[in-house]
């Protein structure tokens, strides 16, 4: 068992680095842009070349069940992986927006990938619902689309409303 299932209070950017963080997403469609984020993880060290096509099929599967476009411009594209043993996250943000078939029909801006163990749903639940809390607010998704820096980007991931307590609380 990690340590970060016990902590009480874990904030998102713990699961983001720079290394982890795109500011000019590419991809016209969900499965482009998810190619660009794996491939981005792959270049910077977070993920193994040869968990490439696993990890495509796998989000490819999750896609197809329902979009992970949440809305407001925003998708959480997740799956869960036998062949990882940490969560592996990435942020991206498009500046012409990816076809995500989102529930508003809107063009996503904003995607948040997660890649997480087989053996850690309780805490996918409650990181799933963190990042959609945080992104339901429309300011800090303003500030998002504003920010000039990676560094940016990751403080206002550092902020008290991207936290996630134990037991699921925010």
């Amino acid at each position: 068992m990690r340590g970060i299932l016990f902590d009480p209070v874990m904030k998102l950017s713990s699961l983001l680095s720079c290394k982890q963080v795109i500011l000019d997403l590419e991809g016209e469609v969900c499965s482009d842009a998810l190619a660009h984020m794996v491939d981005h993880l792959i270049a910077r060290g977070c993920l193994s070349a040869s968990l490439r096509d696993e990890i495509l099929e796998l989000l490819k599967e999750r896609e197809g069940q329902v979009s992970t476009g949440i809305g407001s411009g925003v998708a959480i594209p997740h799956a869960f992986s036998d062949s990882v043993d940490h969560v592996v996250a990435a942020f991206g943000r498009s500046s012409e927006g990816v076809d995500f078939e989102a529930i508003d029909n809107s063009p996503v801006n904003l995607v948040m990938l997660l890649i997480v163990p087989e053996t850690q749903h309780n805490m996918h639940l409650q990181t799933l619902a963190a990042i959609a809390k945080m992104f339901h607010n429309c300011s800090i998704r303003q500030q998002l689309h504003d920010a000039d820096t990676i560094e940016q980007v990751l403080d206002i991931f550092d902020s008290d409303s991207s936290s996630v307590r134990a037991g699921g609380e925010n």
